[in-house]
């Protein structure tokens, strides 16, 4: 099948390229020259494990193309999926501008063809925001039958977002009335045996997994505030609890450490309390689920502080391992708090190199931590002889190239479990336990 993917963020990169890899022939558009020419030479625009070897083979194959033209892309294909951003606005809720947009441009460029078109939203989306968009932008074609409308949510996490699009850990599609069927070339697209909803409860999935998320986030990082309290150890009261495999169901994110972030949880969750506002209702756990995340990111700054030390080092600034995301996370947010306060920081995270930040990515960064160049150090050794203080959220050196410079003076605040760390000759501690 011929497919355009519009928009060539995370989501994007990731459909774009696996799809290409079960033998589709992808056109992939974005506004930003520099993902356009990126996709074009087999280069990936991110940091996402297997996605440079996906791309480069797509393109030198021939099957990954990409343009920021939409009218030529649509032209070319017989099916496209919108994966545009959706960003949060001040208000915290959404802004689904750039899916208008991109779905007016679709929309014109299929009204001087001929043929009929499938379009998949996968760009996460409020309860209703589907059906608002197709009423306003694709009535004309829906009633003339040139166009199929589905809403499949992405559930990619950044790491493993390739394994997950391979193997999904939940595949869902949403029609207009949820119980239409479903070709069978549109259901196999995106993997896994999906879930038939209207398009409105499938937007709800997304939302609901994702605030499900991030309760369990909130939630472990509060037992772990109260362990420590209790001089307990909140990663194995956590290892215990998520034993019960029957009703505590599973232990992913039951894990104390650091606060939730990067581009998805907070967002979504915000985005979701704002919503529920707009339908006059009260529910407290989520209305404080924000709240409970902000009190435990002001406790992690205060556990550096209190080390009564003035130079801080990072090792690993990304959201999450293996990923160069700098969107949401708490440890950008940890480290523009201090250099805000007058502390020196020193920074090492193999996975960034600022020259490929683009997006919203390099724009977040841009606006917070203008400064960051200056900061960053090429070796996790360098940042250790620099620092007084080190704050350790991903395991970006080996255990004896951490030995080799550990100092007994050295304050390790680990974020992550890294138990090996303890072994080590200076004063561990961790922020749950």
């Amino acid at each position: 099948m011929n497919i355009s993917v519009l928009g060539l963020g995370y989501v994007g990169a990731v459909t774009a390229a696996c799809l290409a890899k079960k033998g589709h022939r992808i056109i992939g558009v974005d506004l930003h020259a520099a993902k356009v020419a990126a996709f074009n030479q087999g280069i990936s625009p991110i940091v996402e494990p297997g996605l440079d070897a996906l791309l480069k083979d797509g393109s030198t194959s021939g099957r990954i193309t990409a343009t920021q033209d939409v009218a030529q892309a649509v032209a070319q294909s017989d099916a496209s999926i919108i994966c545009v951003g959706t960003p949060s606005q001040p208000s915290g809720s959404l802004d689904l501008s750039f899916v208008r947009s991109v779905t007016r441009q679709l929309a014109e460029a299929l009204s001087s063809l001929t043929k009929k078109h499938v379009i998949i939203f996968r760009s996460t989306m409020l309860p209703g925001s589907t059906r608002s968009i197709v009423g306003e932008v694709l009535a004309d074609l829906i009633q003339a039958g040139r166009v199929e409308i589905y809403y499949c949510p992405e559930f990619l996490r950044e790491g493993t977002a390739v394994r997950d699009f391979d193997e999904p850990s939940l595949s869902v599609i949403g029609n207009e009335d949820g119980s239409s069927p479903v070709p069978e070339e549109i259901a196999g697209l995106l993997g896994g045996k999906p879930e038939l909803l209207r398009w409105e409860g499938a937007e709800m999935i997304k939302y609901s997994c994702n605030y499900f998320h991030a309760l369990k986030v909130g939630f472990a990082n509060e037992i772990g505030r109260l362990c420590k309290q209790l001089g307990e150890d909140g990663k194995r009261v956590m290892q215990v609890v998520c034993e019960d495999k029957k009703l505590n169901i599973s232990s992913y994110y039951m894990r104390p450490g650091a606060p939730f972030g990067g581009s998805c949880l907070p967002k979504d969750v915000s985005a979701l309390h704002a919503f529920v506002r707009q339908q006059g209702l009260s529910l407290p756990l989520l209305e404080n689920t924000l709240s409970t995340n902000a009190a435990h990111q002001q406790l992690f700054v205060q556990l550096i502080e209190g080390k009564q030390k003035r130079r801080i080092g990072f090792l690993g600034l990304a959201f999450k391992a293996d990923t160069d995301d700098l969107r949401g996370s708490p440890l950008v947010a940890a480290a523009e708090t201090l250099y805000g306060r007058g502390h020196t920081l020193s920074i090492f995270d193999p996975q960034i190199n600022l020259s490929r930040l683009i997006g919203s990515n390099e724009q977040q960064i841009q606006q917070r931590m203008p400064h960051l160049a200056q900061l960053m150090k090429s070796t996790a050794g360098e940042v250790l002889e620099n620092s007084d203080v080190i704050v350790i959220s991903q395991k970006c050196a080996s255990i004896d190239d951490l030995r080799a410079s550990a100092r007994a003076d050295h304050a390790v605040i680990d974020v992550s479990g890294w138990e090996d760390l303890k072994s080590l000759p200076w004063q561990y501690d961790g922020i749950c336990w």
